[in-house]
Order: C-alpha cells, then sequence, then structure tokens
C-alpha cells in the first residue's frame, strides 16, 4: 500500500524516535542528533529497576503487591505495573524507566490490536517484563506492531473516528489522524524522559549501587 502523504511525516517521525530511543536504551551506540555516534552503555536491570526518591511507582513481582499509593499491579504474568484507578494520586508519582517502559510498550501493542487486531487485548492481558532486555524486546515487539497497522491506513482510514478502539483513551472519539499524531507524542515524551533517567543514573544511581 502506498502511504498516504499525510502520514508520512508521522511515520518518519515514528521511526526516528523509535530508533533513537532503542539505540539509547541497548547500544552499542546511537545517532547524537547531528550524525555522530555516540557510545552506549547497554541499560542493566538494576538501572532498568532503579528508583531514584522515595516512593517511586514501578514494576513489581504480584506476590510482593502494588508499591507505595499504588492500588493494583496490572499485567500478566508474575510481574505488574504499579497502577490506581482515577481520580490517581496527585501530585503524580515519580516513576522508574520499568514503569515508563512498559506503559509505552504496551499502550503502542494494545493500540495495534484495537487497529487492525482483535480490538480485544487489555492492560491486564499485556506482560510486563521483569528484565531490561525483556523490556526492550516488548517495546521493539510493540513499535514493530503499531507500525504495522500504520502501513495498513489508506487517506480515507486517516479521517475514520474510531478506527482505533483502543479503551483507554479519546482514541474511539478521535480521528486515526489525530491517534497517530498522540503516540508520537507519547513516544517522543517517553523516550526523553527514559533517556533523563539513564543520565541521572550514570551519575548517581551507578555510583550508589557500587
Amino acid at each position: 500500500m502506498t502511504i498516504p502523504p499525510r502520514l508520512n511525516p508521522l511515520l518518519e517521525q515514528f521511526d526516528f524516535a523509535r530508533t533513537r530511543l532503542a539505540d539509547r536504551m541497548a547500544g552499542p551506540v546511537m545517532d547524537s542528533g547531528n550524525g555522530t555516534d555516540v557510545d552506549v552503555v547497554p541499560m542493566t536491570d538494576g538501572e532498568y529497576l532503579w528508583e531514584p526518591v522515595p516512593g517511586c511507582w514501578s514494576v513489581r513481582r504480584h506476590t510482593d503487591g502494588p508499591g507505595p499509593g499504588a492500588t493494583v499491579l496490572t499485567g500478566a504474568g508474575d510481574w505488574g505495573r504499579d497502577s490506581a484507578p482515577a481520580p490517581h494520586p496527585s501530585p503524580p508519582p515519580f516513576t522508574t524507566i520499568a514503569w515508563r517502559l512498559s506503559h509505552l510498550s504496551e499502550l503502542l501493542a494494545l493500540r495495534a490490536d484495537h487497529t487492525t487486531g482483535s480490538h480485544t487485548l487489555t492492560k491486564d492481558d499485556y506482560p510486563v517484563s521483569a528484565d531490561a532486555a525483556g523490556a526492550i524486546a516488548a517495546f521493539d515487539a510493540g513499535a514493530t506492531a503499531w507500525r504495522k497497522a500504520l502501513l495498513a491506513t489508506d487517506e480515507t482510514a486517516l479521517d475514520m473516528v474510531g478506527r482505533s478502539t483502543y479503551p483507554y483513551g479519546s482514541d474511539p472519539e478521535d480521528l486515526f489522524i489525530e491517534t497517530v499524531w498522540w503516540v508520537n507524542q507519547e513516544l517522543l515524551h517517553h523516550g526523553a524522559e527514559i533517556a533523563l533517567l539513564r543520565d541521572l543514573y550514570g551519575r548517581l544511581g551507578r555510583a550508589s549501587d557500587g
């Protein structure tokens, strides 16, 4: 299928942000933004789960129960992600790389399913990764699934209201092109947060671990 002209710049932006975040987490190098390669130390399990301040929301074993301020652990498998029904705590809890990456990977995978898949997956169906390598692989799988859904989109579908039936946002009431834009900003801003936490861990967390 030919990529619709309006989708093409959003797809290019998605591809750039996806690659940059994946490289920023796994290395061995990443593009600094000006074409220069920068060495990257691959993310460790300790860094993935690092809690830089007290009371962080993270991912945890279901048997351990939710963390401070959370009331439930969402996700399939042995691990889940701290959560609470609305209204959420105010101010919002600080979240770990594990929390942010799980959230990002889940929203990509579930939106793909609710666009061109079964339209049935929920947060409770989505496996939560206990380690950095598994989480990076899950991000790649979610991004691949979402990109496949985008490639199945024509001009008419871009203007379709509710093409994505993702139940945890306004997707069912939105034009699909607005959903595509929203997913890009989710990837961009969570990617930037993860990158900053990696920088902080390199200065603070790794030193304290030693």
